[in-house]
């Protein structure tokens, strides 16, 4: 996965989707074909990253915009208010942009093995 980093000049998107279980990888499916096709063509769009819930009754999307007026441009777009229009279909959902401020990341693989 893509190590993330403080960007001041993008806005983050963290939108958490509620579905029912029997739905949760259609909505996934769903969001994936957007990102790819209809998002990823939008104006200042970069990038999405989309997790699924273990209790699979969640969906989570974050992904970055580089600006705000980005962002709200979708609501004039046919394209993305169809694609919404089906989500919502499937699942309640609450967007919220948010700016970046700080990461963190360990300097070291606690995964890797360990010489000895």
């Amino acid at each position: 996965m893509a190590a993330t980093s403080p960007q001041p000049d993008a806005m983050t998107l963290i939108n958490v989707f509620v579905v029912e279980p029997d739905n949760q990888q259609k909505l996934v499916e769903m969001l994936t074909w957007a990102a790819e096709n209809v998002m990823g063509k939008q104006p200042g769009y970069r990038s999405a990253h989309i997790h699924r819930s273990l209790d699979g009754t969640k969906v989570a999307v974050y992904a970055q915009w580089r600006s705000r007026e980005d962002f709200e441009g979708l609501a004039n777009n046919a394209d993305a208010a169809a694609h919404m229009g089906r989500v919502r279909a499937l699942a309640s959902f609450e967007p919220v942009l948010y700016e970046d401020v700080f990461t963190h990341q360990t300097t070291t693989d606690p995964s890797a093995p360990v010489a000895g």
